[in-house]
């Protein structure tokens, strides 16, 4: 089901139910101005990514001299669904190899004035604490309408029992309890669909 992601930093290369809250942004927060559990997730992701880095391709930070912004600034930081239970199955599903795609409505890109996931682009992925758990690289977005959503990449979002069927049921309910203010679910409402890749952890 949806999430709306946009970048850390426009430079950063290497995104379904999938996220409510707008994702929390690590690499531009005031310490200053947020709370200490948005300060404490802020220096998990951070380290997160020195950590995991290496397998999007960077250097490890311990080896790495005069490192450019997209080495340094984490990706994005985000969770799916919009509960901590559905974020905690969804990353199960990520983590098992089941899920490598999930889908966003446009208008939340639109109404947020957030940028759509690029291909390339990395994102972290928060459990259902707020911790960071995966890295993921999307490997190719499209944007159709919901009644055009295919068997093919309902059953590659890992969810319920893989069928079309199941996930027009699952993303009609999510949708209609999650649009914004003015948005009602239609049939051919635009669909951002998404696939990526896990890097880290490997399967």
């Amino acid at each position: 089901m949806t999430h709306v992601n946009p970048q850390a930093a426009d430079d950063n290369e290497p995104t379904d139910e999938e996220s409510s809250a707008e994702p929390f942004d690590p690499a531009t927060f005031d310490p200053e101005a947020v709370s200490v559990e948005d300060s404490e997730l802020a220096a998990e992701v951070l380290d997160f990514w020195a950590a995991t880095r290496q397998y999007a391709g960077m250097a490890k930070a311990s080896i790495v001299v005069g490192q450019t912004v997209s080495e340094t600034v984490p990706p994005q930081a985000w969770s799916f669904g919009d509960d901590p239970e559905l974020a905690e199955k969804l990353l199960g599903a990520v983590l098992a190899g089941d899920k490598t795609a999930t889908s966003s409505a446009l208008w939340d890109y639109d109404d947020e004035g957030a940028p759509l996931p690029m291909v390339g682009e990395l994102s972290i992925l928060l459990d259902g604490d707020g911790h960071p758990r995966a890295l993921i690289r999307t490997t190719s977005v499209e944007t159709t309408t919901f009644e055009e959503v295919d068997e093919d990449f309902a059953a590659a979002e890992g969810e319920g029992d893989r069928t079309l069927e199941s996930w027009r049921a699952d993303h009609e309910e999510f949708w209609r309890r999650n649009l914004g203010e003015g948005r009602e679910f239609t049939q051919d409402m635009p669909v951002v669909c998404e696939r990526f890749k896990l890097l880290y952890p490997r399967l």
